[in-house]
């Protein structure tokens, strides 16, 4: 039989002392560096990049490594094509030029366990960062911020990316080095509601926009129909939430829904691809959270029963959805 250790528990909720779990979660800053080239347009010269603190600093190092790569390369490349033209002047500006990076955000390590405990959560999340005054030039500077992984997006909305714009950048990229979290944990970590998961919301947000209501009901009636099957036929069909979307629409509509009306800047999301996160984890391939593939049948009638708990409002504190068409249940 096959194992599948979950990735996202080695990563996230490993000692970070140990050789292998810094390793990789270096591997996940540096493997994000392609996307991040794109997602500013190769604008090395008005970006500065940071990190959020303080579980995301060793993936910031192995993103900072790949873009000083990236970035002597792309020197090194200039200097070959224009060969004996240039000047000591120039080869000396060429050389000169770096990655910017500054600790543009801090965090109050003290009151980090507090903010924790449950309901105070959303007060003090506007309390626990601050910013670097002075680490961007105001109206001209990209910030990019890479944060260990997105789940809720709480604190990214009541806290983090309003005290970044208050930094004046003209664009705020959030690197997230987890992919977009969809889908409950049955094994060991209490995330079991799917209105937690912003990435979910975000794709019901983009199914009732585009007139893809009937998508969710059917989604609901295939969960319920299925409910009392033994656990092996049970499939996972909230796959199909997901399913009409890119993972870069979901990003962007992530985006939006975290970007509060006062905020200025333009704010983008990137996430790590599943694939880029098996090759920095080779050894923990299971990554359920992120692509539905349960490991065990108990893992599908999991996931059912937490959507259906959503649309019938099962949820705590959980608004019920309404659909367009009643169930009954045949006896």
């Amino acid at each position: 039989e096959k194992i599948t250790p979950c990735s996202f528990e080695r990563i996230y909720f490993s000692r970070g002392s140990d050789y292998d779990i810094y390793r990789e979660r270096k591997k996940l800053g540096e493997l994000l560096v392609p996307r991040i080239i794109e997602a500013i347009d190769d604008d090395f010269d008005n970006t500065v990049f940071s990190f959020i603190p303080n579980t995301a600093e060793v993936a910031y190092y192995g993103m900072q490594q790949g873009l000083e790569d990236h970035f002597n390369h792309r020197k090194a490349q200039i200097i070959l094509e224009r060969g004996s033209s240039l000047s000591r002047e120039e080869i000396d500006g060429i050389l000169s030029k770096r990655v910017r990076s500054e600790k543009v955000a801090i965090k109050d390590i003290k009151l980090r366990t507090f903010i924790a405990q449950g309901k105070t959560r959303n007060d003090l999340a506007a309390h626990v960062y601050d910013v670097t005054y002075g680490s961007l030039r105001r109206g001209k500077d990209n910030l990019v911020i890479i944060d260990d992984s997105i789940v809720r997006g709480t604190t990214l909305k009541q806290s983090i990316i309003k005290i970044l714009d208050r930094l004046d950048p003209k664009k705020i990229i959030i690197v997230s080095s987890s992919p977009q979290i969809r889908y409950p944990d049955c094994y060991g970590i209490d995330m079991s509601r799917m209105s937690e998961f912003i990435a979910f919301k975000a794709a019901i947000a983009l199914l009732k926009e585009r007139g893809m209501q009937q998508v969710i009901d059917e989604v609901y009636r295939k969960s319920v129909a299925q409910k009392y099957k033994p656990k092996e036929a049970i499939i996972n069909h909230v796959k199909e939430i997901y399913a009409p979307f890119t993972d870069e629409e979901i990003s962007n509509k992530i985006a939006e829904m975290l970007t509060t009306p006062d905020i200025k800047a333009k704010v983008q999301i990137v996430f790590q691809r599943i694939e880029d996160l098996h090759k920095a984890c080779p050894g923990n391939s299971g990554d359920w959270y992120f692509s539905g593939n349960y490991p065990t049948p108990g893992g599908n009638r999991l996931v059912n029963n937490a959507f259906i708990n959503y649309i019938e409002g099962a949820e705590h504190g959980a608004q019920q959805l309404t659909l367009n068409f009643k169930y009954e249940q045949n006896d």
